[in-house]
């Protein structure tokens, strides 16, 4: 007797997987639109940078963001491959207050590292996924302009100025600019930039519709210790009160601050995503629920 089902069909899976991409670009649309021809600064560091199956994935994303007319820009870091650097030669890392000491010899690393390792590879990996990427450091037309962030540390500099003719520059052309956290200071030396700062800085000064920092975590919590107080979303009062509670790491509050900042300057949404998980910023910038943790002035509905 018939059932009204039809006969299995082999090809019916693959149809169904099918189908299914195709609803999820179909909800991609609405998003897609909103941020079409807007800039989107990204933070790189952390396991995203090192990690072979979330650097190709990452690439990935930034390629799809090109692509679709949003506009990556891309500041990384660095520190664990200047400390093998530093390593290799002979000079051993020292911090203060969870900021590397660096001195001329440690410049000299730091700079040679970043714009001749680091970032000509992460140009690499975006364009081997069809993205026109290209590097820029802070030196290059003064991108980044700094004065002495505490005379302990040596070369690490403080924003001063950001002169963003040379990204927009790239941008204009097509480009997905890629850029070293290095500063020209005041005096004329090379400084090395926090490259959160650098990233909120940057996402400042050129408008950007969003400021997204790839992350070893899920975001930010309420609680240090309770890993159900993951807080989705959060206002810039909201975060004051928060970071007055002293329950902040001490390594997420550079982020924190250079989110703040970003905002209060304009930049409409800051997220830290959890840069441990495939597509972390498809996900984040493309879905309705997102992920991590999204800052803004005011609540977001």
């Amino acid at each position: 007797m018939a059932t009204g089902h039809s006969t299995p069909h082999p090809a019916k899976p693959r149809i169904a997987k099918t189908m299914g991409k195709a609803r999820i670009f179909s909800e991609a649309m609405p998003f897609i639109k909103a941020y079409r021809g807007q800039t989107v600064v990204i933070k790189y560091g952390g396991s995203a940078m090192v990690d072979d199956s979330l650097r190709s994935t990452f690439a990935d994303d930034v390629a799809m963001l090109h692509y679709v007319g949003i506009r990556p820009v891309i500041v990384h870091g660095g520190g664990p491959q200047i400390s093998i650097a530093m390593g290799q030669r002979g000079i051993e890392p020292q911090w203060h207050e969870g900021l590397r000491i660096t001195d001329a010899d440690t410049i000299r690393v730091v700079q040679s590292t970043l714009i001749g390792e680091i970032n000509p590879d992460i140009v690499r990996l975006v364009n081997s996924h069809g993205a026109v990427a290209t590097g820029v450091n802070g030196l290059d037309a003064n991108l980044f302009v700094a004065r002495p962030k505490d005379t302990r540390l040596g070369f690490v500099g403080e924003v001063a100025e950001v002169n963003v003719a040379i990204v927009e520059g790239l941008q204009g052309q097509g480009y997905v600019p890629v850029v070293a956290p290095l500063a020209r200071g005041e005096d004329g030396g090379v400084y090395n930039l926090n490259a959160d700062t650098a990233a909120g800085a940057l996402a400042a000064a050129l408008g950007a519709g969003k400021l997204i920092y790839l992350t070893d975590v899920e975001g930010l919590y309420r609680d240090l210790g309770d890993k159900d107080s993951l807080i989705a979303r959060i206002t810039v009062p909201e975060l004051h009160e928060l970071l007055d509670t002293g329950s902040v790491s001490a390594g997420m509050l550079p982020k924190l601050d250079s989110c703040m900042r970003a905002i209060e300057q304009g930049v409409a949404r800051a997220h830290i995503l959890d840069g441990r998980l495939q597509h972390a910023l498809l996900l984040e910038i493309f879905t309705p629920e997102g992920i991590g943790t999204m800052m803004s002035m005011e609540p977001v509905p």
